[in-house]
């Protein structure tokens, strides 16, 4: 990219950005506005949609929500209609997730940088902060302190606090005056989103390093990831780690880096569940480094970084008894409005639940069979991917966990046996 699109009188030696490693949004939290602009300086506005499309080209930027896709490509969709909306999603409805509130109460302005570029490029005039009730005062506070400097008014919207409330089509319904349920996936929100008008939704964290790449540049942007998979990511780590937290790497660190950072496991590990409830059990080898972290690192265990969500299970917890309470809560959290969702799941983790058994009790034979026909029913038949998440965990788990099975079905459980 020509780096005069990029200009900055804030992109100095004595302005830049810091870095400690891999740490740019964290190395770049400043909660007030004046901390903000003394840190990073001003919106580096780009100007055009054809400008900014072209620096998340050669970024190589995706959504850091949990799909990953390409950001460029949004963009260029929402450009192309009329009348657009723009979307801050910080609606984190995953369990196991805290990096949007991290964002959200830590460097809020860089997020709403971000979000006011990306209005900008889109000729936007409406623009929306969608974040969990508790966090509506600080962000609407952040909003009063940007008054005079933003160009796009932003509305402040509650996310209802369920699991599918983030979900892009979830969050275009609520800001239409319904409810917080996706809808019809035949509809791209990118054409036909809020009251029927283009609507461009980004995750917190990707309009975040959106707002820094525009100030560094995609050379900058790439010195982090790999070549396929460049920048950094926010990954909440969690379970038996000594320091459980928010943290940041460049994609492709090896899993074990990610659980060092985290002040590594505090005891043995059997498996981590990478990506989240919709995510996959990748196994823990005790000599091993573990998998990349990176889709193509992840792709032989049908796992994805997701939404940066990786969990530590001890190997004297057991995994099916774990993923069968995930299946359960996630029956639950559908919306209920298609077959796979209302019947479905809920049959799914009943029949599930029996591969756990009871203690010194058999499971079912009949259970994994019948567990693996109602995956293939619910897979691709709902109108939403909540049941396809779903059953990726459920596979997922009858790969991991396999021996687990068998031996559940003999009446007894590895994990409690000391594997």
């Amino acid at each position: 990219m020509n780096a005069a699109i990029l200009e900055n009188p804030y992109d100095t030696e004595e302005n830049a950005i810091p870095e400690v490693g891999t740490q740019r949004l964290l190395a770049a939290a400043a909660g007030d506005l004046r901390s903000h602009q003394a840190l990073l300086g001003p919106i580096p506005w780009v100007g055009s949609a054809d400008r900014l499309i072209r620096l998340l080209e050669e970024c190589g930027l995706t959504g850091r929500g949990g799909a990953g896709f390409p950001s460029a490509r949004k963009l260029a969709a929402v450009a192309a209609g009329k009348r657009a909306v723009v979307v801050a999603n910080g609606a984190e409805g995953e369990p196991l997730s805290s990096k949007d509130r991290t964002l959200l109460t830590g460097a809020p302005h860089l997020v709403l940088d971000g979000l006011q570029m990306v209005a900008e490029a889109t000729g936007a005039a409406e623009a929306y902060a969608y974040v969990p009730q508790d966090l509506c005062a600080s962000i609407t506070a952040a909003l009063v302190e940007r008054r005079g400097w933003d160009r796009v008014h932003v509305s402040v919207v509650a996310a209802p606090e369920a699991f599918i409330s983030g979900e892009e089509t979830a969050a275009a319904s609520r800001l239409s005056g319904g409810p917080a349920v996706p809808r019809d996936k035949s509809r791209m929100v990118v054409t036909a989103g809020v009251r029927g008008r283009p609507t461009l939704v980004h995750n917190v964290e990707t309009l975040a390093h959106l707002a820094l790449a525009a100030r560094r540049g995609p050379g900058w942007f790439r010195q982090a990831g790999t070549g396929d998979e460049p920048g950094t990511f926010l990954a909440t780590v969690s379970g038996a780690v000594a320091n459980p937290g928010v943290y940041e790497f460049g994609y492709g660190v090896a899993l074990d880096e990610v659980l060092a950072a985290a002040g590594g496991p505090t005891t043995s590990l059997q498996a981590v569940l990478i990506g989240g409830y919709h995510g996959a059990w990748v196994p823990m080898a005790s000599q091993a480094p573990g998998p990349p972290v990176s889709r193509a690192g992840l792709r032989a265990y049908d796992a994805s970084p997701g939404a940066g969500v990786i969990a530590a299970l001890p190997s004297a917890t057991c995994g099916l008894a774990q993923t069968s309470r995930i299946v359960t809560y996630l029956a639950e959290q559908s919306a209920g409005q298609c077959g796979p969702c209302l019947n479905g799941l809920p049959r799914l983790a009943e029949v599930f639940d029996q591969l756990v058994g009871t203690p010194g009790r058999p499971a079912p034979a009949a259970a994994i069979e019948e567990v693996r026909r109602l995956a293939g029913l619910v897979e691709g038949r709902g109108a939403c991917h909540h049941p396809d998440g779903t059953v990726r965990l459920v596979r997922s788990a009858l790969q991991t966990f396999s021996q687990d099975v068998l031996a559940h079905r003999a009446g007894s459980c590895l994990a409690k046996a000391g594997r």
